[in-house]
């Protein structure tokens, strides 16, 4: 163990308050020579899971803590907003039971105590104080504030109530920043030591790296506070707050070095855990009659199996059970049924539901069970690119539901298993490479002028970071080297500080669901967006360490079928059921071909549209694979594609007993599933074990590969096909890997694109105005659509406060009716109560007829104007717009 550790450490997860990022931090711990480093971000335990991945990466030995803020007496409640923070201490887990109780006094201070800052009160900190390590932080801790108030008399007694709390697992820190408070309170603390036999420990309070990141760091704090970089006054930062060596620190400290040997045997007190573990699955609450989770699935899987099959042959019935024992083995049947309900209940409350998305879209149990409504077995999907049973992973099951109806699912899911076992997910938003440079530069009073300029230089790409885009853009590089010194220094600060964690926010779709109170797992937090309280660590982090992740997505696609379907039931009395539409209708195989796409799902674009008119799709096979040729890298493959299926170019195959699974796509390797197969026809491999093949070639690992590629030859070779052969057509299969798409998922979205074509092929005004509805926000898309429609031969009569509904609509005669919500400076309200004056005392006779009868507190000035610009009262006689308003 080397001479000292860092026991107060802020990372970028202090947001704007904190410089230091994860990997560079304990990359920096590890080149001064230290062993171990904490983590303890003000408030939250944000970067907590990520810290410790990096820390056992480097090999370092990661202490998990927080500076929490303990309310002052008398102000423990939220509601006592005068007390904006509270007394920082600082908080740290010896081992795993203390960083789960760690983790409840961080989520209580934010579920319970969230005003300005989360706090909690003592009485937190008595109930959950086992296995923590406190000590008394910085001059914001309630001994130093007491030393300098209240006298030294005062903070021995809030000495003692620590001490009652946390026993021997007390200590008072000593800080020294080159600031009078800290020469006082330090004096002050080491007396106390001795009267009170409290330890003394040597810290550091830091919020940046390296001693040159002081300015950078200082620019951050007048980012988060709205002051520019010449302010200091009320700044509480000298410079010296970066990370120490253990000889700055030895020699800052040389009058009290056991100060300095304390954090040695602290660091030794402290375990090494790990967090992380399997996904712990909610409990489903069985129906009477059956013992286990497995009994249940394989009931129901018998019951759909009957509805979805006739006949139910022997081979689905033999890949119902080939699923049922895999997903048994892994433990997963809970999983299904969790997923099964909500979708079950979906559909009984009226919300649409997608008919699959990604891998689970090959699996036949999720198909009779209702899950998806794509047959795999119809559509050869592989079982084993959703569950692999040599690989053992979480299924991943993202569920579409229209926009509308995704809160319905979401509510039903908290009333059945609990609101304390259901969260959202935090996102985090961080200073990107353009905005980096506008805030630092708004900071350091650059030009608004400038700052936009070299913002633009930095490429679109997304993810391009400053430190590549200087090196790609002459013009960036020239002012980052060359430049004036105000810009090259803003520009080196920009650098440092991208990245930075600015802000919290909430997953679109991502949502928690424990087997208990997620406060007995994981830190939680509140956000002002969110209904339900937010996990603090991220997506792929939170499923790290064992919770149960969903993805309940709204998909503006369903939203628009489902309104189309109700605008026909009104207009022809005709109740469409999607899952119902024919796969092998003419007229929606001529819209594709005539690339009449506009407004349809995944084959609107330009360029779609444009291949669709080559390609003359004949069948869904064919818009499964434009699905998936479609994106960058198979692009290159499209022509090719509609060459061989018009029999302009030969159809080839890698080898002749590959024809069977490539003929859909003319001897063309599209999709991954076609490469598993490839791997099991020819070498002898099991879907599970092709898979793996399959992964691999997607990933750059030459060592991997050779073993892979021998293991195919040798397989082939045993198969009775030639070793060059078989190394040419491992060649071809690894250079189409690069690029092959998921077929179960291109399968499923196909569906959805196919149901979006036939409702536009044979209900165009009904389609087209749910499409104007779900895009009414936009005034471009509006109007690109309007301009659609038009070239299409359908009318769009302008708004009109007789006829209008909120939303865009059809007439008798089968006019798209614009939408009073989307004029702008309308609103749905204002339109809600236009509408509803008008269905309970009829029509509008005049504008004055309109003024009196409306309520005038909803349709205000402003959207009176509107409505006039707009037109909508131009179905009254003798008016005309320039009536309406007075000259001034």
């Amino acid at each position: 163990m080397t001479g000292f550790t860092h026991f107060h450490v802020h990372t970028q997860y202090s947001m704007l308050d904190g410089a230091s990022k994860i990997p560079d931090l304990i990359g920096k711990t590890k080149a001064l020579g230290m062993d171990a480093i904490a983590i303890t971000d003000h408030g939250n335990m944000y970067g907590v899971a990520q810290f410790l991945q990096e820390a056992k990466k480097q090999g370092v030995k990661p202490i998990i803590g927080c500076e929490v803020y303990v309310a002052r007496r008398g102000m423990e409640k939220k509601e006592h907003k005068e007390d904006r923070s509270g007394f920082h201490l600082i908080l740290l887990a010896k081992n795993k039971n203390g960083y789960h109780n760690l983790s409840k006094i961080v989520s209580y201070g934010y579920l319970e105590g969230f005003y300005y800052t989360p706090r909690i009160d003592k009485e937190v900190l008595k109930k959950y104080s086992d296995d923590l390590i406190a000590s008394s932080a910085c001059l914001g801790g309630e001994v130093s504030k007491a030393i300098l108030n209240q006298g030294a008399a005062y903070a021995k007694e809030v000495i003692e109530e620590y001490k009652e709390i946390f026993g021997e697992d007390f200590y008072i820190e000593l800080m020294d920043h080159g600031m009078e408070d800290q020469k006082t309170v330090n004096a002050s603390l080491i007396k106390l030591s001795k009267e009170t036999g409290v330890k003394l420990i040597a810290t550091n309070d830091v919020h940046f790296i390296n001693a040159e990141d002081a300015e950078a760091h200082h620019i951050l704090i007048c980012i988060n506070t709205g002051k520019d970089a010449t302010e200091v006054e009320g700044m509480h930062y000298t410079g010296e707050e970066y990370l120490k060596s253990p000889e700055e620190m030895a020699a800052l400290f040389a009058e009290v070095p056991e100060a300095i040997q304390n954090t040695v045997d602290l660091t030794e007190k402290i375990e090494c855990y790990d967090i992380s573990r399997n996904v712990i699955l909610p409990t489903f609450p069985l129906p009477d009659g059956f013992d286990t989770a497995d009994e249940y699935l394989h009931h129901l899987t018998d019951e759909g199996a009957k509805k979805k099959y006739n006949p139910l042959t022997k081979e689905i019935k033999q890949r119902l059970t080939f699923e049922l024992d895999v997903i048994k083995e892994m433990g997963y049947a809970g999983y299904f049924l969790i997923v099964q309900d909500f979708i079950a209940k979906a559909k009984e409350l009226g919300v649409l539901v997608g008919p699959g998305r990604g891998s689970v879209a090959g699996s036949a149990v999720a198909y009779v069970i209702g899950i998806t409504q794509i047959d795999p077995i119809r559509y050869n999907l592989l079982f084993e690119r959703f569950l692999n049973p040599e690989r053992v992973s979480m299924p991943d099951m993202d569920i579409d539901f229209d926009d509308y109806g995704r809160e319905k699912v979401i509510e039903y899911v908290i009333n059945k298993y609990g609101a304390d076992k259901v969260a959202q997910i935090v996102t985090f938003g961080t200073m990107a490479a353009k905005s980096s440079i506008r805030d630092v530069a708004r900071v350091m009073n650059i030009s608004l002028s400038e700052a936009d300029r070299l913002a633009k230089l930095v490429p679109d790409t997304p993810g391009v970071s400053l430190k590549a885009a200087f090196k790609q853009v002459p013009e960036l590089s020239k002012a980052y080297f060359e430049g004036p010194e105000p810009i090259k220094k803003m520009l080196r600060f920009a650098e440092t500080l991208e990245g930075s964690t600015r802000h919290t926010g909430t997953h679109a779709c991502g949502v928690i669901i424990g087997p208990e109170a997620l406060i007995e797992h994981i830190p939680l937090s509140v956000q002002r967006d969110a209904d339900m309280p937010v996990t603090q660590y991220e997506g792929k982090l939170v499923e790290s360490v064992g919770m149960l992740k969903m993805d309940f997505l709204g998909l503006k696609t369903l939203s628009i079928i489902k309104d189309t379907i109700e605008l026909v039931k009104d207009r022809h009395t005709i109740s469409i059921v999607v899952e119902d539409i024919p796969f092998d209708d003419e007229k929606t195989f001529a819209l594709f071909q005539q690339g009449h796409t506009v407004g349809t799902f995944q084959f609107e674009s330009d360029g779609m549209r444009k291949h669709l008119r080559e390609l003359q799709p004949t069948c869904i096979e064919d818009l499964i694979a434009m699905n998936a040729l479609y994106r960058p890298g198979p692009m290159q493959f499209i022509p090719l594609f509609i060459d061989r299926k018009h029999q302009r170019q030969k159809v080839e195959y890698p080898h002749p007993l590959l024809e069977e699974i490539l003929k859909p796509t003319y001897g063309i390797m599209v999709y991954q599933e076609q490469i598993m197969q490839a791997a099991q026809i020819l070498a002898g491999y099991t879907l599970a074990g092709a898979d793996i093949l399959r992964r691999a070639m997607g990933k750059k690992n030459d060592e991997i590969m050779l073993q892979q590629k021998a293991e195919f030859v040798d397989g082939a070779v045993k198969n009775g096909i030639d070793k060059e052969n078989a190394e040419q057509v491992f060649a071809t299969m690894r250079e189409f890997a690069k690029y092959g798409f998921n077929r179960s998922h291109s399968t499923a979205y196909s569906v959805i694109a196919y149901q979006t074509a036939y409702l536009k092929a044979h209900y165009p005004a009904e389609y087209m105005a749910a499409v104007l509805t779900h895009n009414i926000n936009d005034i471009k898309k509006i109007t690109f659509y309007i301009d659609a429609a038009k070239r299409s031969k359908l009318s769009v009569l302008g708004p009109n406060v007789n006829q209008s509904a909120i939303r865009f609509s059809v007439n008798d005669t089968g006019e798209i009716l614009f939408g009073l919500g989307a004029i702008k400076g309308v609103g749905e309200a204002a339109a809600e109560a236009i509408i509803s004056e008008r269905e309970a005392n009829g029509p509008f006779i005049s504008v004055f007829d309109f003024v009196k009868r409306v309520n005038l507190r909803a349709v205000n000035k402003r959207c009176f104007e509107s409505l006039a610009l707009s037109g909508a009262f131009d179905c009254f006689e003798n008016t005309h717009r320039a009536q309406f308003f007075t000259k001034d």
